[in-house]
């Protein structure tokens, strides 16, 4: 394949799509508060807000990721492009939470294409040396995103209006459509691959859908049992209030999709007819291993940024926009990890990158694990936020090349999408079990620092612990936001202003020790990735009999 002219300047409009995607993700957790008040939402529609972007995204990135094969993977990608710009405006005119939501399932149809593109077409645009680099900018401006979104939103929500959180959309979006037809190239298959394989995609959006679901709502409607304080409800249903949770039905459901899209796919494929994912592609040793070392290694890579931003706001008092100044280190890491990751293209090996990069985001969230403190404040922990973007950025951008480098071309969008859904997946779960040792871990450290308060020993035991259990259980419930109203509410009751603040301490601490519990379950996630990358760069033997019967005709 030749080169393609222009094809750096039309990677920076490839990377600029993948942006606004990820911002737009991580941008709504710091408008919330202004959404919540003026669209009067329950605490049921906000979460409903939250995560129907999630689950439409990782539910439909197989599926897109398909058809970019077939009708063109840059024209898929403008469509996406134009969906979400306009789901955008949408949701930044909404006047109500059923408008909102609808607007939020919308972006994530547009967001859901615009992911596998990205990678299809940057894999199929640069070969060689060039193709590290290229996947090192790529990976790098996801993790520096990650970091810009919660910015970007509270300077918006804090300077002007939330609205400009998605109505800002507009203009990038128009740019970026504009950059795409002038300097990316069209990439699809060549090969006639028959009709769509329809009921093999609306199985995978069943399967992905109830699994993320699942994941991420545990905690809130109870794993086993359904959890009476928050009882799911969607439209005029409403769960029954005893008995089975939701949660357990949804993943039943995602077990039987599963089963059901394995031997669906099974079927087309031994009919010789086009399939939603070729299973044949975990046969490839690095796209398996691959994956698999994404899925773990993605556990542990961002859910600790879910607990960052609330212990920076609620613990140690800063605003929206100087909480994501702060994590404004981790993005300038990664970015320096794609300056690094083209340095070194060629001199090492994308395996030992990925090594690299999961060891030093396993050193970054153990030292924030270590040394998180009430009064070392965010200076203590920037450093290793800085040692921890360096480490997304040469990860995920290498080990992308990793599990790509043996897929055939005409593969590479369900490849892309197969990859991206591991890891949507992966951190879904990730965020699902860190964010149960943030809140269980925050409630127990409460409990037993105010039960042992020395300037509450006038109390008998029993009536500590009802206090503890009191304080303890609202800040976990608010993920810290209710500890600054600790003291007011303390001395409302007439307790002394000097023992309410010793309370209040007290209460950060304990969410203080729920992060640093976050952290080392993420160390543990991240050790595990690490392990799982011994599999990597080494082929399988199936692979390496083919290869000596090729040298031997």
């Amino acid at each position: 394949m030749s080169k393609t002219p222009n094809r750096w300047i039309g990677l920076v409009f490839i990377s600029m799509a993948i942006s606004l995607v990820i911002i737009d993700g991580t941008i709504v957790n710091t408008i919330f508060p202004s959404v919540i008040r003026d669209l009067h939402l329950t605490s049921t529609e906000v979460q409903w807000v939250q995560e129907s972007y999630v689950l439409v995204f990782a539910s439909l990135l197989l599926v897109w990721g398909t058809i970019g094969d077939r009708i063109g993977r840059r024209l898929l990608l403008i469509i996406g492009i134009l969906i979400f710009i306009a789901a955008s405006v949408w949701a930044g005119f909404s006047t109500d939470a059923a408008s909102m939501i609808l607007a939020r399932i919308v972006q994530g149809i547009g967001g859901a294409m615009v992911l596998p593109t990205t990678l299809s077409l940057v894999n199929a645009t640069f070969q060689g040396k060039e193709r590290g680099i290229a996947f090192a900018i790529w990976g790098s401006t996801i993790g520096g995103m990650v970091a810009v979104g919660p910015v970007l939103g509270g300077w918006l929500a804090t300077d002007f209006s939330w609205r400009w959180a998605f109505n800002i959309n507009v203009p990038l979006g128009i740019l970026i459509v504009i950059g795409l037809l002038i300097f990316a190239t069209e990439s699809k298959s060549t090969l006639n691959q028959g009709k769509i394989d329809i009921v093999g995609a609306g199985i995978s959006v069943i399967m992905f859908s109830t699994l993320v679901f699942g994941l991420i709502e545990g905690r809130t409607y109870g794993w086993w049992n359904v959890n009476t304080a928050n009882q799911f409800a969607i439209g005029g249903f409403k769960w029954p209030a005893s008995g089975i949770s939701v949660i357990p039905v949804s993943l039943a459901i995602f077990a039987i999709a599963t089963l059901l899209f394995v031997l669906w796919e099974r079927k087309r494929s031994a009919d010789n007819k086009s399939v939603i994912l070729d299973l044949d592609l975990f046969h490839i040793g690095s796209f398996r291993n691959g994956s698999i070392a994404a899925g773990i290694i993605s556990m542990g890579e961002f859910g600790l940024l879910f607990a960052i931003p609330l212990w920076l706001q609620n613990v140690q008092g800063l605003n929206a926009v100087s909480s994501g100044m702060v994590l404004l280190w981790l993005a300038g890491g990664a970015f320096l990890a794609s300056g690094v990751g083209g340095a070194l293209s060629g001199k090492l090996s994308p395996v030992n990158a990925v090594r690299i990069g999961v060891a030093l985001e396993l050193i970054a969230v153990a030292g924030i694990a270590f040394i998180a403190s009430t009064e070392g404040g965010w200076q203590a922990i920037a450093p290793f936020l800085a040692v921890y973007g360096v480490g997304v950025g040469l990860a995920t951008a290498q080990l992308t090349g990793v599990i790509m480098t043996d897929v055939p071309m005409t593969k590479a969008g369900q490849a892309s999408g197969s990859q991206s859904t591991v890891r949507q997946i992966g951190s879904a779960l990730g965020i699902a079990v860190l964010g149960t040792v943030l809140f269980t871990a925050t409630q127990a450290s409460i409990e037993t620092r105010i039960v042992d308060l020395k300037s509450l020993s006038v109390l008998d035991e029993p009536t500590r612990q009802v206090l503890a259990e009191q304080i303890a259980k609202p800040v976990s419930d608010s993920a810290g936001a209710a500890i600054p109203a600790i003291p007011q509410f303390l001395t409302s009751q007439g307790m002394p202003q000097a023992v309410a603040e010793e309370v209040t301490v007290a209460a950060a601490d304990g969410f203080t020790d729920g992060m640093k519990a976050t952290g080392w379950a993420a160390a543990i996630f991240l050790l595990l990735g690490l392990a799982s990358t011994i599999n990597l760069g080494g082929k399988t033997k199936r692979e390496k009999k083919a290869a000596k019967d090729k040298a031997a005709a």
